[in-house]
Formats: C-alpha cells, structure tokens, sequence
C-alpha cells in the first residue's frame, strides 16, 4: 500500500467516525445509509469500506472510541485534583458530569442497542464491547476510589453495571424532561451516599503503636 494511503487512512477514519456519530443522531441507526456518512465525510463508498466492512463494524469503531474518551477525561479531571480535596464527594462531582455533547451519542448508542437486542448477533458483539468497557471501568474507578482514600467492598465490575445503569437511565429521563432534571442530577444527589455504604476506608499500613511493628 501507497505510504500516502497510509498516512490518510487514520483522517479518513476519524472523518467517517465523526460523521457516521451526526448522520446517526440525526436519523437514527437504522435508517442512516452508508451513503449519506460517505457524503457528510466527503469520501466515497470505496473509502467506507477500506476502514469499515459495515454500519455495525462502524458503530463498534465509534464505542470504543467514546469509551475511551470519557475513561480519559474522567482520568484527567481526577488527577487535577489534589489529593487532599479528593474525597468521595469530590469524586462525585466529577464522575457526574455529563457533556453537552453527550446527548447526541446516547440517542445512537440507545438505538444501536434495541438494534442488538432484536439481533442475537449484535448483541454478542456489543456484549464483548460492554465487557472490555466495564473491566475499563472498574479498574478506573477501583483506582479513583484509593486516591480518595476508599476501598470497595463489593465487585467492581458489578458496580460498573450499576453506575452505567444509573447513568443511561438518568439520562433518558433528563433528556425528556431537561427542565425537571439536569443531567447528572441523580448520580450527585445519590452517588455519594451509594459508595459510601459500598466501600470502607482504607487501613494505614503504618502502625500507630510502635510495639505493634512486632507483634
């Protein structure tokens, strides 16, 4: 392969990723045509298929994709805090954020889902995606938690389910009712109290009585 087509290939990749996210959003999963990405990116067919050998392998593209943004921009936020404020409401705080941004993904990544759920295929698939994200998230969230001083005391992975549970399900409520419920509200009014009762502190290593290093 021509060196020129290999340094387009990851433009022409992140053009059709970005997009297939607005042709998505704008008529659904289902109803958006190759075509109509191929034209809003301003490549052809040909390009498609060069990256993509479909609309599902392209949704995929784009999950992963946004999980690893959100995982990254969570990291980030969490580290700008010094470790001495980073106390479970603090991290609250910044798990809870939601994006502007974010609504145009949740109403392609609902429809891809019912898409799965009729779909035993799909949903196989997405379920693989699911997993790597959650295993993502517990071990970030595992670590986010020690730099706050809290351990958990239940499966981090399960917990992973809950939160994304309670993310996806506020966020459907939020976006059709935005006045009666900003997005994120629920996880900063019940969060801190849920991992409060989730996680212990963690022990100092270091004893506090010198006769006990001996014991």
């Amino acid at each position: 392969m021509p060196k020129g087509v290999i340094k387009r290939r990851p433009r022409t990749r992140a053009a059709l990723l970005e997009a297939a996210l607005a042709v998505f959003a704008a008529h659904g999963f289902r109803a958006a045509s190759i075509e109509q990405i191929c034209e809003r990116a301003g490549f052809t067919r040909g390009a498609f298929y060069s990256n993509f050998s479909s609309k599902e392998e392209l949704f995929l593209a784009l999950f992963d994709a946004h999980s690893e943004r959100v995982i990254a921009r969570i990291g980030t936020l969490v580290d700008s805090v010094d470790a001495a404020q980073l106390d479970l409401a603090a991290l609250v705080h910044l798990l809870s954020d939601v994006e502007p941004a974010e609504r145009d993904w949740y109403l392609v990544t609902t429809e891809f889902t019912l898409h799965a759920i009729r779909d035993p295929q799909a949903a196989w698939v997405l379920a693989q995606h699911d997993a790597r994200l959650r295993a993502e998230l517990a071990r970030c969230l595992t670590g986010h938690l020690a730099r706050a001083g809290r351990t958990l005391t239940v499966d981090a992975e399960e917990l992973a389910r809950l939160l994304v549970a309670i993310r996806e399900g506020g966020l459907a409520q939020s976006y059709v009712e935005p006045d009666q419920l900003p997005p994120g509200h629920l996880e900063r009014r019940f969060l801190t109290p849920l991992l409060t009762a989730l996680t212990v502190p963690i022990a100092d290593p270091s004893p506090t009585n010198p006769m006990a290093a001996g014991d």
